[in-house]
């Protein structure tokens, strides 16, 4: 067992055979303190009480005074019982330790050495000890001390004292207590201060074991809650007042409106008393069980609304009658109980006149009852009540001990080391009572307020509860609104920086506590949905935060719809171009034997208007919601259409500049372009787009997918290409052909306008080429649900930029010129063109009217399938030369 090295020299200064050395007899140094009060008994029980506040002072304290009586009160109530050792007398020694630990040492040695010491000298220091269990000190130092001290005698101690170090078996193996110690009290306090909000908050301590101890638990409990403490300053009431000065300054210039106090209550005293002289601005007070209920401090006015736990009330039956039972007779027989008398009612007991003091004698009319006084006041039993719960507890032990079964043995010699408290677990007035493996009981407070009476008075006022047995989180209870110390239920707020709203985090602020922060917007794809976030988290690939980025949202899902004003606006065009596809297919069919559609291979027109009317409907394809089906229709259809159309264009346009050539004397070219060979052409050139779309539908074909790379806050839904070597292939295989198109209707651009459309062709083509080749830039730069939009518009531009140029002029024709629509007109009688000779004579050219009507006439014949030989050739090669070199003209007007 250890014991201190101090303990080792006072006892063996003391009491050398203790030590093991004999010297001869054992003799008490000093003068031995008599107990303040005692009753013999077969069972003594110590007591030590902090009666004065000083070792040398002269005024009682009353409250202690009350503390004294209820543990007399609770051995006569056992004594009085048959359910406790009946047939045996418990008595008590009851002693002044003054709060000061030399006399607790003192008292300690006394209780251990036994009361029969200070008469008898010549007894053994081998006797047993006189006290078989101590109730004892509230104070936490002087209880340290005489743990040290009755531990290595085994002598069992209930004390009253909260320091957490008290705890340890291995130092204080003996020690146990009836009130939670701090550990327990500050972990509460912290919690409280976090209920409500608190992070920026002042500390103030005793400077002793109590206050040190204590706080440093509520340091480390209000660390793991996210608590700062903007200063932590430590005194006692016995230092230097300049320290008291400087500490009064400290909480003065604070920024924190909160100080949680674990301080003694004469401390705390002496700390409102500075503090009154120049009173600091409003500061919400979170006090420690030692002085937030004592009545004593509620003179302060600076505490109002302060709040902080307590031990719980209770009601003692009879203790009242019990206190105010006390007779002049009564209170003469102990020096305590005469100077309690005579502080009370300022008169001496003593029969003469007047005391030394000067005070007069008492006349006998004095009663307790009139007294109000703390000694009086039952009305907050706490403390008192741990001192009757103490007393109850060893009366427990020893009933275990000398008692089986209500019959009690007197005889029977009881150690110390035998009375064991640890088991215990009873209820007494209705109050439980246990202990842990520690030595302390289960930690219950009430949460008290300060308020302000109607009357003008401070007063305790229980508004929650705090019990360390329940559920994590479900410790801490209200039970009615707390006012605070600006007389209003409205929170005060401490914190060194506001609190940061979510969508924002902390960033802590750079050489300060984490406390003292800024809020942060979150970054782009991020939210905190919580006050106070540490972190910003970002947001699934398929959701966004809102405006305010404290919640993600799914995100928008974007493409080309039906509904949308852009979407009704392509799919009018779209109907719009096919309708006119189809028109223009019905005019020609009703006037397919007009000299202006047969002149104009009617067959590769039909082919046309009919390729045409599909590409302006596959634009559909690409509106709406992208399926599977849908993205890969959508770029095939496009491609094998627009491969079609193109296929006919430059059959026609072959065609015309065939048909020229074969005006030219000996020339047979036009048997290799009869409407077979058309037919074959046409055919031939689609297939091989059909295979290129084969290819890539094979081997890696368009699929629809989220394109969430594009937009960060909206997903846009497109065709992937599967195959980018495909969709090019498509494109470029329709440009190669669109080229070759341009090429050679550039080369017949200047053939008689009356008789083919290679003009017009090559403005289309023009028109074509224009369009796509500005596509691919628009395309890859379009974002979102306009690069269908830009595609859709190429289509159609391309689109109505080949009906236009090919087939209107012709329906014009056809419709609102009729007259036009005739052999005669189409041959067109030219007005003669001379020829100018050597020698500057002018002759008049030859007609054109030869050529013209052969031309006509073999693509009339061409489309027939008739012969392309025609009688009679002319015999002339100017004619040949003529049309080689003619100028193209404009259309012919009515």
């Amino acid at each position: 067992m250890h014991v201190s090295l101090i303990t080792v020299l006072c006892l063996a200064m003391l009491c050398p055979a203790v030590c093991g050395v004999n010297f001869g007899t054992c003799i008490l140094q000093g003068n031995p303190q008599a107990p303040a009060l005692f009753k013999n008994g077969d069972l003594v029980i110590g007591g030590v009480f902090s009666i004065h506040d000083y070792l040398r002072t002269e005024n009682v304290g009353f409250r202690e005074m009350r503390f004294v009586r209820a543990f007399e009160f609770a051995i006569e109530e056992i004594n009085n019982s048959s359910d406790f050792l009946p047939g045996i007398t418990l008595g008590y020694h009851i002693y002044d330790s003054c709060a000061s630990v030399p006399m607790a040492v003192k008292v300690a040695f006394q209780l251990a050495n036994g009361l029969d010491l200070i008469f008898n000298l010549t007894d053994s220091c081998a006797k047993s000890a006189a006290v078989t269990a101590v109730v004892a000190e509230s104070g936490s130092t002087p209880s340290i001390s005489i743990s040290r001290l009755l531990g290595p005698f085994g002598i069992p101690q209930v004390h009253y004292a909260t320091c957490a170090c008290l705890s340890d078996k291995r130092q204080y193996p003996t020690f146990f207590r009836t009130i939670p110690s701090d550990h327990h009290q500050a972990a509460a306090l912290a919690r409280m201060v976090k209920h409500f909000g608190w992070t920026w908050i002042g500390a103030v301590r005793s400077d002793s074991d109590y206050g040190n101890n204590g706080m440093a638990s509520f340091l480390k409990a209000a660390e793991q809650e996210g608590i700062c403490v903007e200063y932590s300053e430590a005194y006692y009431r016995t230092q230097p007042r300049s320290k008291l000065k400087r500490v009064a300054d400290v909480i003065r210039r604070s920024m924190a409106r909160v100080i949680v106090a674990f301080l003694a209550s004469g401390d705390m005293r002496i700390l409102l008393e500075e503090l009154s002289q120049q009173p600091p601005p409003p500061m919400q007070w979170i006090g420690s069980e030692a002085w937030v209920t004592d009545p004593e401090m509620l003179r302060f006015n600076l505490c109002i609304g302060a709040v902080g736990f307590g031990i719980p009330r209770s009601v003692i039956p009879g203790f009242r009658n019990f206190l105010l039972d006390l007779s002049p007779e009564q209170a003469l027989k102990f020096p305590l109980l005469t100077e309690f008398w005579e502080s009370s009612f300022s008169c001496s007991l003593k029969r003469q006149t007047g005391s030394s003091a000067g005070m007069p004698a008492c006349d006998g009319t004095e009663d307790l009852h009139a007294l109000q006084n703390p000694y009086t006041d039952t009305s907050q039993l706490r403390i008192t009540n741990m001192v009757y719960k103490a007393t109850y507890a060893i009366a427990h032990a020893l009933d275990a001990i000398v008692c089986n079964k209500k019959h009690c043995d007197k005889n029977v010699k009881v150690e110390p080391w035998q009375v064991s408290i640890s088991h215990l677990n009873f209820t007494q007035n209705n109050y439980h009572i246990s202990f842990d493996t520690s030595g302390d009981p289960v930690a219950t407070y009430e949460l008290v307020n300060w308020q302000l009476q109607r009357d003008g008075s401070i007063d305790f006022v229980t508004v929650g509860h705090y019990d360390a047995s329940q559920p994590k989180g479900q410790e801490f209870s209200l039970s009615r609104a707390i006012i605070w110390n600006v007389g209003k239920e409205t929170v005060p707020v401490s914190v060194c920086s506001e609190s940061c709203p979510p969508g924002t985090r902390k960033a802590v602020q750079k050489g300060k506590p984490v406390c003292c922060y800024d809020c942060i917007n979150c970054a782009e794809g991020e939210i905190s949905n919580e006050t106070d976030s540490l972190d910003c988290y970002p947001c699934h690939p398929e959701y966004w935060p809102n405006k305010e980025k404290d919640k993600c949202l799914p995100k928008p899902v974007e493409f080309l719809s039906w509904d949308e004003i852009l979407g009704i606006i392509l799919t009018v065009f779209s109907v719009a171009g096919a309708l006119v596809a189809l028109s223009m297919a019905l005019v020609f069919y009703k006037n397919r034997a007009s000299p202006i559609v047969k002149a104009n291979n009617s067959e590769l027109s039909f082919l046309l208007l009919f390729s045409l009317a599909l590409c302006f409907l596959c634009s559909l394809t690409f509106i709406g919601r992208p399926t599977e089906w849908s993205c890969m229709l959508r770029h095939t259809a496009f491609g094998i259409t627009f491969v079609l159309c193109i296929s006919c264009v430059l059959g026609k346009t072959i065609v015309v500049l065939m048909a020229f050539r074969a005006t030219l004397p000996g020339s047979n070219v036009m048997k290799w372009f009869g409407p077979l060979q058309q037919k074959f052409s046409v055919l031939g050139f689609t297939l091989v787009q059909v295979l290129i779309c084969v290819l890539w539908l094979t081997i890696s074909p368009p699929f629809p997918y989220n394109n969430m790379q594009h937009y960060k806050e909206k997903i846009i839904l497109e065709c992937g290409l599967g195959s980018a070597i495909g969709f090019w292939a498509v494109l470029g295989y329709i440009g190669l052909l669109a080229f070759l198109c341009f090429v050679l209707a550039f080369l017949a651009r200047k053939l008689p306008d009356n008789f083919n459309e290679a003009k017009f062709i090559t403005f289309s083509m023009l028109i074509f080429c224009a369009v796509w080749i500005t596509f691919v830039p628009a395309y890859v730069s379009s974002p979102g649900k306009f690069t269908v939009a830009v595609e859709i518009f190429a289509i159609l531009a391309s689109s109505f930029g080949l009906i236009l140029c090919i087939f209107a002029p012709k329906c014009f024709i056809i419709v609102f010129r009729p007259e036009q629509n005739t052999k005669k007109h189409l041959m067109g009688k030219v007005p003669s063109k001379f020829l100018k000779l050597k020698g500057g004579r002018r002759r008049p050219s030859p007609s054109w009217q030869c050529v013209t009507a052969r031309h006509s006439q073999i693509i009339e014949d061409g489309q027939r399938g008739g012969s392309w030989l025609l009688k009679p050739r002319p015999p002339s090669s100017t004619v040949v030369t003529a049309a080689a070199i003619h100028l193209s003209l404009k259309w012919p007007r009515p």
